[in-house]
């Protein structure tokens, strides 16, 4: 990967940044977006749970991985918070993975 790639992608990351900055604040008090930052990280962290299941995208990797992401679906469903999601999806993945 060259440097220039690096750079203009932290450039665009910056940038963007900075533009929320303008966003005046009875945007960001609306329900909708209340509701959809709410759920962002916890759809961001499904979605890479299962890239990273997928080997090579055709063969299904079933691995401690998978337990994890059962627990999280659980902590979710019992509608804990976002932090109690992860570290229970991290525990279960740590004691599947000490169990093999």
């Amino acid at each position: 990967m060259s440097w220039t790639v690096i750079l203009v992608g932290s450039f665009g990351c910056y940038v963007l940044k900075l533009v929320g900055t303008f966003v005046p604040a009875r945007l960001l008090a609306g329900p909708r977006v209340q509701t959809f930052s709410k759920l962002l990280p916890v759809a961001l962290l499904v979605g890479l749970v299962v890239v990273m299941s997928v080997d090579g995208g055709r063969r299904l990797s079933i691995d401690a991985r998978i337990p994890g992401m059962l627990a999280a679906a659980v902590a979710i469903r019992l509608r804990a918070p976002f932090l109690v999601v992860v570290v229970a999806a991290a525990v279960t993945t740590a004691l599947v993975r000490l169990a093999t």
